[in-house]
């Protein structure tokens, strides 16, 4: 199979900190990747050179079969879908809910800038209704609540039917209630066929939702394992990853981690 997505010594070093160092990485069709580690150790600057939003200092990447510097990055973002805080934030809040998810289909940030068809509107339509957000349609992002922006950032990202899907901690901000809900969700997407690869960054383990089955995990921008999550997600490489001792417990399919010493 082609790869969706490799990565070959990649660093990123920007005013002279080093951010990523000697990443190597290749993400295969159909997989479900989470990426886990501390604040400060990569993980959203992994995404956003995946997305092509940031080029590496260094190393190879090559998404969907296009290198990086040597292909038309407008083309290729309409078959990455992309859910981040800082994308969301190029949004103009008066955008409604069923605009912003719209220009997913033409990889633009505002509608204006190319007329979508009948059909995208519709489509637009379905992808709210599967993130549960179909009553929003007409709301101004604006006004929504933090777990109604995540859920329509969602939607904006599977627009396009991409084939890599990049979630950028679409949890962080939610209350319980809120981050089940949307982890069902994702587990649900995950599930299914549509998509052929799904990255999914966080630095909670209980955020993961069921049907990942593959994990990296950074430290300081390296990477520390990755592979199969039976190998790789583990109470010795999370320990050694957060640079705490833990627990690791999986439990139908979801993760629990806890400190050593905070059992009583």
């Amino acid at each position: 199979m082609t790869p969706v997505a490799e990565l070959e010594d990649v660093g990123l070093v920007r005013e002279g900190k080093v951010i990523l160092d000697a990443v190597n990485w290749t993400i295969q069709p159909g997989e479900r990747w989470v990426v886990l580690g501390a604040n400060g150790s990569g993980k959203t600057s992994l995404l956003e050179i995946l997305s092509t939003y940031v080029y590496p200092s260094h190393g190879r990447v090559t998404v969907l079969g296009r290198a990086h510097g040597h292909t038309d990055v407008r083309e290729l973002r309409r078959h990455i879908g992309y859910a981040s805080a800082a994308l969301v934030r190029l949004l103009r809040p008066e955008l409604t809910a069923r605009d912003a998810v719209v220009t997913a289909a033409t990889a633009v940030l505002d509608p204006w800038w190319a007329e979508p068809s009948d059909a995208d509107v519709a489509r637009s339509h379905r992808m709210l209704e599967l993130v549960g957000c179909g009553g929003l349609a007409d709301r101004r992002i604006g006004t929504l609540s933090e777990g109604e922006r995540q859920r329509v950032q969602i939607a904006r990202a599977l627009m396009a039917e991409p084939s890599l899907l990049l979630l950028d901690e679409p949890t962080a901000g939610l209350d319980l209630g809120g981050r089940e809900q949307l982890v069902g969700r994702l587990g649900a997407i995950a599930a299914g066929t549509a998509t052929a690869a799904i990255v999914f960054v966080t630095h909670h383990v209980e955020e993961v939702p069921r049907g990942f089955g593959h994990a990296l995990l950074l430290r300081a921008g390296r990477v520390m394992a990755a592979g199969p999550m039976r190998f790789t997600l583990t109470a010795a490489t999370l320990s050694a990853c957060f640079d705490t001792n833990l627990h690791l417990e999986r439990r139908r399919g979801r993760f629990a981690a806890w400190g050593i010493g905070d059992d009583a």
